[in-house]
């Protein structure tokens, strides 16, 4: 697995159009955080119970439509969870899997707090909330 830092896998997107970029955060964080720009939403996992999706990799194929071959990043608040994901999908076959390091929330400061020290939108790429 392929680790870009948010503007990186920005730059990537830009210049690959076969490239996906894959939210795999939970639906609420997707919606009322915000996502970024483009995301798909495909989640790894979803509360109360946090067990992990026995079909993400075949959701993810589905919208990669079957191709494994075509570069897939991954990004999720911190970019943590995004690393098992793309584990699954490359135990799954997909050849071309790039976590987003930070995620899109960035890791906690010293006041517990997200979203100061890095990530996809604290440096300032498109994203979107609703």
């Amino acid at each position: 697995m392929q680790h870009l830092d948010p503007q990186a896998a920005f730059d990537f997107l830009q210049q690959d159009a076969q490239a996906v970029l894959v939210d795999c955060r939970t639906e609420i964080e997707h919606m009322y955080v915000g996502h970024p720009a483009g995301a798909e939403h495909v989640a790894w996992q979803e509360g109360p119970d946090w067990e992990i999706d026995p079909q993400f990799a075949a959701k993810v194929a589905r919208l990669v439509k079957g191709d494994l071959t075509r570069p897939v990043l991954l990004i999720c608040r911190s970019g943590n969870r995004s690393v098992d994901a793309g584990l699954a999908l490359e135990a799954a076959g997909f050849t071309q899997v790039i976590n987003v390091l930070e995620g899109f929330e960035g890791p906690l400061d010293d006041d517990y707090h997200r979203g100061t020290l890095g990530g996809w939108r604290f440096r300032g790429l498109p994203w979107y909330q609703t």
